[in-house]
């Protein structure tokens, strides 16, 4: 089985970097992919939350900010949950790599 997925997008916000109270660091960000429709149509845009951990967390926390351009490869994490109005379902994009698509200068 493969549980890989692969995005290119935009930070909608700054990093956000917290720490475990044992020690570890997470930091969440929250992506926005677009998909081209039909000629003279608006894209259609898709937000994806990210959870980076350890020193991936700490480098995302530092070098990216709201509008940074990020390639991300990680995997799908499902987390259900429950509210007044039922069972509900949230999807996690656990990311493996990220890497820094804009000059260094765009930051």
């Amino acid at each position: 089985m493969i549980n890989k997925a692969i995005l290119v997008g935009r930070l909608g916000q700054d990093p956000e970097l917290k720490y475990t109270p044992g020690g570890d660091a997470v930091c969440n960000i929250s992506v926005a992919t677009s998909r081209w429709k039909k000629s003279g149509e608006p894209p259609e845009t898709t937000w994806h939350r990210v959870v980076c951990w350890s020193k991936l967390a700490e480098n995302v926390a530092e070098y990216c900010r709201a509008g940074s351009t990020v390639y991300i490869e990680g995997r799908l994490k499902y987390n259900k949950y429950e509210t007044e109005k039922g069972t509900g379902l949230s999807v996690d994009i656990v990311a493996d790599v990220v890497q820094f698509l804009d000059k260094k200068s765009d930051v």
